[in-house]
Parts: structure tokens; sequence; C-alpha cells
């Protein structure tokens, strides 16, 4: 008996890859003017985050808190989730971060803070406040 194992032929065939458009989504970067608002907790206050938009990039992302830990980058599914479905209803990123804004659900862990709404030169000025704060 031979020491050798079988080879599976199956290992010469060539594979295939298709690529499957998803859903419609906004960029998840922009060097353009931005705005964006502060997500906290509704239990205790913590900021988890940062929801930033911009239409000029069309553009809009979720910012998590560094500090804020596990709950932050977790609520951050949340807020993706609501951008996705305004992108796939057709709203500009200023838009969907207005109604963001303007009527927070209350499935996820944070809410809006509110006055927090402002500007900002670009999505790394956010992202650099996400990290530094």
């Amino acid at each position: 008996m031979s020491d050798e194992r079988p080879i599976n032929p199956r290992f010469n065939d060539d594979v295939h890859f298709n690529l499957v458009s998803g859903p419609p989504r906004y960029r998840n970067y922009t060097d353009k003017p931005v705005g964006y608002f502060t997500v906290v907790d509704k239990q205790d206050g913590a900021v988890l985050g940062y929801v930033w938009a911009s239409d000029e990039g069309d553009a809009a992302a979720w910012e998590a808190r560094q500090a804020g830990g596990p709950r932050a980058a977790n609520e951050g599914g949340f807020w993706i989730r609501r951008l996705r479905d305004a992108k796939q209803r057709g709203l500009l990123p200023s838009q969907a971060l207005a109604e963001l804004y303007g009527n927070p659900e209350t499935a996820g862990k944070g809410l809006p803070l509110p006055g927090s709404l402002a500007d900002a030169p670009n999505a790394a000025a956010v992202e650099a406040l996400a990290k530094g704060d």
C-alpha cells in the first residue's frame, strides 16, 4: 500500500465568482462638507457615536465613539440599517440625516442628542471626533 493520499479531482476545477449587487447605499467616506449629530445612550446619556451625511459626496455613515466600547460599535448596525433604508427610498443624505435626527426610533440603545446637529469640513473630522473624545 502507498503512503500517498489520493488527490481530490475537484481541486483542479475552475472557481467562478459572480458579482451580485446589493441594496443601494450611501458612500461611507467623503472629503466634502458633512452635517452630523451625536448619538447618546438612552439609559445613561453616554456618547455612543455620530451619524454624518453629505449630499455633495452622496455619503452617510455611523462613526462609533472609540471610548464607547462594544456598546457603541453594536449601536452602529441600527443606524446603518436606517441609512440604507433611507437610500432605498431615494432620500438625499441630508434628508436622511434630518429624518434620523428628527424622528428617533426606539429600537436601538441610542438616540440623537438634542441640539447636537452640527457641520464638519469632512468625514475625517467626525472620525477624529469619535476617536478623540
